[in-house]
């Protein structure tokens, strides 16, 4: 029976580390101990040296992630808690990123938000036709992302397509994500386990050394000179703006921006 609150699993095989995050009753949206748990299976394969791959994937083959559960924005008050969630969302994305192996996001159906950050903090993503990939907050809770979320947003699909992400609030196909390079794979759901499979074999097969370092230096390339970005996350989270789109999500309302 699934945890309605939702929970990260681990299973570790044949040099795999498979993560699942597991609360497909709600396409798998991130509660704060969803993310504590994932950070603390991040920190635990990190530290062993047998595992040569990860994936990452959604439980239910409807979405992988649909981003942070909104009901816990209820509680902020203010352009302060938005940088401290911030701040919290950069440390798990980050922990991912920094893995030492190279790490696979399994995307089905939606990965938006959080979602989206996650699976672009992976190496590579296998999804399936029906995949799609988005941060639709300009038009539906008028956040921001942090300044480390949007450069690997810039670095994953390019600036014209980031701009159609998070201005035009449009959401991507996989095969355009393919097509910009996103989306190492496209496979249909019959054969995604073998795709995934292949994928994996093929990077335990490779020098683990020279990926691990290679993997760094790219995160050290992406990260490097980046401005803070308080100031933006403030004015985001501060408005009202951000208090009129939570209640208009968590109503199922359209919310009616003030631009204030």
């Amino acid at each position: 029976m699934t945890d309605q609150h939702g929970k990260v699993h681990l299973a570790i095989e044949d040099g795999v580390a498979a993560i699942l995050i597991d609360r497909p009753q709600a396409r798998n949206a991130m509660t704060w101990a969803m993310y504590e748990e994932l950070g603390a299976i991040c920190t635990r394969i990190a530290a062993d040296p047998s595992i040569r791959v990860a994936t990452i994937r959604g439980a239910g083959g409807e979405a992988f992630v649909a981003g942070t559960d909104i009901e816990q924005f209820g509680a902020f008050d203010g352009g302060d808690d938005g940088v401290a969630y911030e701040k919290a969302i950069d440390e798990r994305v980050g922990q991912i990123e920094s893995l030492p192996m190279p790490t696979i996001a399994i995307v089905e159906g939606w990965a938006i938000g959080g979602g989206l950050a996650i699976s672009a903090a992976c190496d590579f993503r296998i999804a399936t036709p029906g995949a799609a990939f988005g941060v639709p907050i300009a038009r539906t809770l008028g956040n921001c992302l942090s300044m480390k979320n949007t450069a690997r947003v810039v670095a994953a699909v390019g600036v014209p397509t980031s701009k159609r992400l998070l201005l035009l609030a449009e959401t991507i196909s996989a095969a355009e994500a393919q097509a910009c390079g996103f989306v190492t794979a496209v496979a249909e759901p019959e054969v995604l386990e073998a795709e995934v499979a292949r994928m994996c074999k093929r990077l335990a097969s490779h020098a683990p050394v020279t990926m691990r370092v290679s993997k760094e230096a790219i995160r050290r390339l992406v990260n490097a000179g980046l401005p803070d970005g308080e100031d933006l996350i403030r004015a985001a989270y501060g408005s009202a703006d951000f208090k009129i789109g939570v209640n208009a999500f968590l109503d199922k309302q359209r919310p009616q921006w003030t631009g204030t």
